[in-house]
């Protein structure tokens, strides 16, 4: 148990320095030698724990955010955890900017794709089990790639928006249209067999 703790706390310390350096540079110039000397570690702890500079991107994005929302019931709580993902995208938009303009739109939503899609997973095998129904698990990728790349898309394009209430319309409207036609689109492929 302590081991988990200390390399749970050497990771957050690699994390705060990122976000640090990130306030000073982009992130494709930010090096491992950048990161371990803020925080006063080395290379080699850097790289125990980590493969690359987007590696602790990523696990940082999963540790704070992905995470987080996973533990919403994603089929009742949506609009929540979209609340939450939109809160802190504007809380960490430095950060998420940076990632934004070094890696570009694109590549950024290729990056949490992964993450949406067990988001969104999630959520279809919830209707299933609520409807008693068993999707083709080709017809389940399919679905999910698709709900994924639409969520994913409106949620990077927040982040180019300041607009409060766009931001909560685009919650209300992307909850609105997986709540309804995700389940219906998980019945009717359910049927398909």
């Amino acid at each position: 148990m302590k081991h988990e703790v200390t390399t749970l706390n050497t990771k957050k310390m690699l994390s705060a320095s990122l976000k640090h350096c990130m306030e000073k540079k982009s992130l494709s110039k930010i090096t491992v030698t950048d990161i371990v000397t803020d925080c006063g570690l080395n290379r080699k702890t850097f790289y125990y724990h980590f493969q690359d500079v987007p590696d602790l991107l990523k696990w940082t994005l999963e540790q704070e955010a992905v995470d987080v929302v996973k533990q919403f019931d994603l089929l009742n709580e949506l609009e929540e955890a979209l609340r939450f993902a939109v809160r802190y995208i504007r809380e960490n938009s430095h950060m998420i900017n940076c990632a934004y303009d070094s890696i570009g739109r694109d590549e950024l939503k290729r990056f949490l794709n992964h993450d949406f899609q067990s988001i969104v997973m999630s959520i279809v095998e919830q209707i299933e089990r609520k409807e008693n129904v068993h999707t083709d698990p080709d017809a389940k990728k399919i679905i999910c790639n698709f709900y994924t790349e639409g969520m994913a898309g409106e949620l990077v394009d927040l982040l180019k928006s300041r607009d409060a209430a766009q931001d909560e319309k685009s919650i209300r409207c992307i909850s609105l249209v997986v709540r309804t036609s995700l389940e219906a689109a998980v019945i009717s492929c359910s049927k398909m067999q």
